[in-house]
């Protein structure tokens, strides 16, 4: 699930909404009501590339690139890139200032004993960021995430790019596998009550290019893993945060997992198992077995950062180590997001992010 963080702080960051604020209901405001939006119901036809960019009449809805990468030498980091986009209201996109959408970027970088974040805002309509189908194209700022393939596959061959202070980095992705739909046919169920996003990935990109971090320049290769999802409530009221996991399996196999945790009562599990020819098979709660381990100290507050993961069904029977417990997101919603690594009957390496901790 990518579930992502940017929706009901953007109103209250940068303005613009003419209703009264209201108590903020599930992580980050996801529970509210949302009436006037486009209501996410199973059965959707994807159509694409068109759902490569916005998706009017929807509440939120995000672009997310992940990425495990190494040196020549084997030192390990991490990668994130992510745009939001935050409807005020449910109305179509304007030019200028009238314009009610608002924009959220969030990047990182990782490795075993650095982790830097950093966060961009915007205003629609004025150009300083946005996202287009064809050519695929997505920024905030000179923060980018674009294509340099052909409008018939537009993330065939990708360049993703971000900088800050402490870091940035220049990267090639690019893909011959498919996309896969999450869930049921892309329909993502998030609880017993029936919220849900449209959902799909990308996880077979390959990963090429440079990173800098802390005054050092690395020449590095990887998997990477995009996620896309829009929704208008994709949380229950209830609903406090949620541990997702996107992992590569040494065996080409991919898996994504999530668990959304509750005031009270038990969480809601499901995921996807993604073999190495992009096919999908859909996870319910009964088939997973995942369960914190260690925790850590990060951030003033205890982070579960080993969890032991079984998939009885698929002989998968794994622990995910961090490659940095402190992989915390210290931006105005914090959370934690890196890189993690896997032992146990399965090797390999992902992302685990946690919410509402």
């Amino acid at each position: 699930m990518r579930i992502r963080l940017a929706v009901m702080v953007l109103a209250l960051v940068l303005g613009g909404c003419d209703q009264p604020a209201t108590e903020e209901k599930g992580f980050a405001g996801l529970g509210n009501q949302a009436a006037t939006f486009t209501a996410v119901v199973p059965g959707r036809a994807f159509s694409f590339p068109a759902d490569h960019g916005p998706h009017e009449g929807f509440r939120i809805e995000w672009w997310y690139v992940t990425a495990n990468l190494k040196d020549d030498r084997g030192e390990a980091f991490g990668v994130q890139w992510t745009l939001f986009r935050s409807a005020l209201k449910a109305t179509p996109e304007v030019a200028g200032w009238e314009n009610q959408t608002l924009w959220l970027g969030h990047a990182a970088v990782t490795s075993a004993t650095a982790h830097h974040a950093a966060e961009r805002y915007a205003r629609g309509g004025v150009g300083q960021a946005g996202v287009s189908a064809m050519p695929f194209d997505a920024w905030i700022d000179d923060w980018r995430f674009g294509s340099q393939a052909s409008a018939d596959d537009p993330l065939a061959d990708l360049q993703l790019s971000a900088r800050d202070k402490a870091f940035s980095y220049q990267l090639r992705l690019t893909s011959k596998g498919p996309l896969v739909l999450q869930g049921d046919k892309g329909f993502s169920q998030k609880s017993e009550q029936g919220q849900a996003s449209y959902y799909y990935s990308q996880p077979f990109f390959q990963a090429s290019g440079s990173l800098e971090i802390d005054g050092q320049r690395y020449q590095v290769s990887g998997p990477a893993w995009l996620d896309r999802e829009w929704s208008s409530q994709p949380l229950t009221a209830d609903q406090t945060g949620w541990d997702w996991f996107s992992l590569h399996l040494d065996s080409g196999e991919q898996v994504m997992l999530y668990r959304m945790r509750r005031k009270e009562g038990a969480p809601y599990l499901t995921g996807t198992w993604i073999d190495a020819q992009g096919r999908t098979q859909l996870l319910q709660g009964d088939d997973i077995r995942l369960t914190p381990q260690d925790t850590a100290r990060v951030a003033g507050r205890s982070m579960p950062v080993r969890w032991a993961i079984q998939i009885p069904g698929k002989r998968l029977d794994i622990v995910i180590n961090a490659l940095n417990p402190d992989a915390w997101m210290d931006l105005r919603i914090p959370y934690w997001e890196g890189p993690v690594q896997l032992s146990g009957s399965h090797g390999g390496q992902g992302y685990l992010e946690m919410t509402g901790y």
